[in-house]
């Protein structure tokens, strides 16, 4: 589609009249007409609001003329998929699981290996082969060329082992010792769980990128913990196959 037809669109589909949009960023209302007739095309600093209002990247309202890869995992991007600096706009330039609120997640290249190949492998990738693409691929990623640049001197990974450490000590019984965290996605791990009083909650936001991991319980290989956490809580949890009959162990402030 043609920048004119995504405006168009995207504004009908959240309900709003070209005043109402006008307002939301800035502009006159013959300014949005003219953008839907294809007279003319908002300027860079309009197009980053359009981008906040509707959660969608600039490239998107540009008509996708670019295809978006994460250039820490080379991760094909959907708008849904990208990560958000500090400020809560998108970052075009990577995947939710690699830059997460302004910060990146992973300074390991083999450890980012060894999470995509799980992933990968299967059907069409053997794990040998995947472990071999992902080597030939990550150097050639803007984020590796430049990681020293990007880097934030081991700061996040000195807060990621301070975090294990703490969960650790908290030595839930069953639980094995928990030896790395993962960046996950919110939507993917926000489970429900039943409080005693009957009510079901959810923890998490879909959107936020939290770091996190699974381990086999010691004493029923069928159960499994979750372990998800951020700067401000731990959450520790039991579930079945697929996420079946979710308990929450822990829930603590930090």
């Amino acid at each position: 589609m043609n920048t004119k037809d995504v405006i168009y669109e995207l504004r009908t589909k959240n309900g709003l009249s070209q005043d109402e949009l006008a307002e939301k960023v800035f502009v006159t209302r013959q300014a949005v007409s003219r953008w839907e007739t294809g007279d003319t095309v908002p300027n860079t600093e309009t197009l980053k609001l359009l981008s906040n209002t509707f959660g969608v990247s600039i490239n998107t309202l540009l008509g996708s003329p670019r295809k978006l890869v994460c250039q820490c995992c080379g991760m094909p991007l959907e708008d849904e998929m990208i990560g958000r600096n500090s400020d809560g706009s998108l970052n075009e330039e990577y995947c939710k699981w690699c830059y997460a609120d302004g910060t990146y997640t992973y300074s390991d290249m083999d450890e980012l290996i060894d999470v995509c190949v799980k992933h990968m492998a299967g059907e069409n990738f053997t794990e040998e082969q995947a472990r071999a693409y992902m080597k030939g691929l990550l150097p050639t990623l803007n984020y590796w060329k430049k990681y020293d640049e990007l880097g934030d001197n081991g700061e996040f990974d000195e807060f990621k082992q301070k975090l294990i450490e703490e969960i650790n000590a908290l030595n839930i019984e069953g639980m094995p010792k928990l030896e790395s965290l993962n960046a996950l996605v919110g939507k993917f791990v926000n489970l429900e769980y039943r409080l005693p009083n009957g009510e079901m909650v959810k923890f998490l936001d879909d959107g936020k990128t939290y770091l996190g991991n699974q381990l086999e319980s010691e004493f029923d290989p069928k159960v499994c913990f979750g372990v998800l956490a951020d700067m401000d809580f731990i959450l520790i949890c039991t579930y079945e196959e697929q996420g079946k009959n979710p308990e929450l162990v822990l829930y603590k402030k930090r």
